[in-house]
């Protein structure tokens, strides 16, 4: 009976199990049936992979056929600003003092004459009151000091086959290797600009 009070004592704060049947556990015969994928959603899966990799290959092809584009115009642009490029050199040596001056004394006009004016008032001469002479003050047909490249080759109006920039036949006869030290003739050389 001492053995019975101090279990009672130990154990005597814990809640008793209610008595009631018994579970028992027992093993189970077979295992529950797994039930089957259904097919449609299978299908949906693969058929979303398929669009999902069908949309990425649409957009690679789309950026790559764009990046074709972008290449071809920015080709088209250079060539286009070069062309632009030409065209103001040209009109920049048309609207040059030199090529003006030279059609303009290929027309016959003269420079550097004394100036005459015409009083409107009283319709006075003020001046030498001389008239022009053929001769110009400026030579502008002549090979200028320094040469202009833009004006190379371009006609002069009175007569295409004549050019500001064309030269003489001597001075075609000579050929300056560029590699070669200029040589020295009047002081320090200078380099060759155009």
């Amino acid at each position: 009976m001492s053995t019975n009070l101090a279990e009672d004592d130990v154990f005597g704060a814990l809640p008793r199990p209610l008595p009631g049947p018994e579970r028992r556990l027992h093993a189970v015969s077979q295992a529950a049936p797994r039930r089957k994928p259904r097919l449609v959603y299978g299908l949906v899966a693969v058929l979303g992979a398929l669009t999902i990799a069908g949309a990425q290959m649409g957009l690679s092809i789309l950026t790559t056929q764009s990046s074709y584009e972008l290449r071809s115009l920015t080709t088209e642009q250079r060539s286009v600003q070069w062309q632009k490029q030409i065209l103001q050199d040209e009109v920049a040596g048309l609207s040059s003092p030199q090529y003006l001056a030279a059609n303009a004394a290929a027309l016959g006009m003269v420079t550097g004459q004394a100036p005459n004016y015409l009083r409107l008032s009283d319709g006075a001469l003020i001046g030498s009151g001389k008239k022009a002479t053929t001769t110009s003050s400026v030579q502008a047909l002549k090979k200028a000091a320094v040469s202009n490249e833009l004006l190379s080759g371009l006609p002069l109006v009175t007569d295409p086959d004549a050019s500001l920039g064309s030269r003489t036949a001597s001075e075609q006869s000579v050929v300056v290797n560029p590699a070669s030290p200029p040589a020295i003739a009047d002081g320090l050389p200078t380099p060759n600009t155009h």
